[in-house]
């Protein structure tokens, strides 16, 4: 449990323009940002019982996993949204194991690169790569101001 820092102003686009409609907008009734967050962890396929998304300064987040990986990966996707500049951890983690550390992508940062600068062996960088599935679909997806996962080995 803690307090997570973003980028606000980097990541996916999930809330839309003002004037713009979003994938889950209806004409009758516009989707909250609440709801849209709790679309992008359905979405990613993050197991999560009784997920609990508060929206206001920041985003709040509670509910019950299994591990601390998903944990980290429902933060993180929360994080890496366009406008959300700080995530609260609330989540309950029923098999706990060691936590991953962060690392925000600067300009210039591959997966490779951060393996080697982590790891000290460019060639781990699936293991980055695998630890921030469904959030990253491709190794050279990663974009400056994302936050990774990047477990201990």
């Amino acid at each position: 449990m803690g307090l997570f820092s973003f980028m606000k102003n980097a990541g996916k686009k999930l809330f839309g323009q003002k004037d713009e409609p979003t994938a889950t907008t209806t004409a009758a009734a516009p989707a909250s940002k609440t709801d849209l967050l709790k679309a992008e962890v359905a979405r990613l396929g993050i197991p999560v019982s009784n997920l609990n998304v508060e929206v206001s300064e920041m985003v709040t987040v509670s509910g019950t996993t299994m591990t601390n990986a998903d944990r980290e990966k429902v933060i993180l996707a929360m994080g890496n949204i366009d406008c959300v500049g700080c995530v609260e951890d609330n989540l309950t983690v029923t098999n706990p194991e060691p936590e991953a550390t962060f690392h925000v992508v600067q300009s210039g940062d591959t997966l490779s690169k951060i393996a080697k600068d982590v790891y000290g062996d460019a060639m781990k960088y699936p293991v980055i790569f695998e630890a921030n599935k469904p959030m990253l679909e491709h190794p050279d997806k990663i974009y400056p101001g994302q936050t990774l996962r990047i477990p201990a080995l």
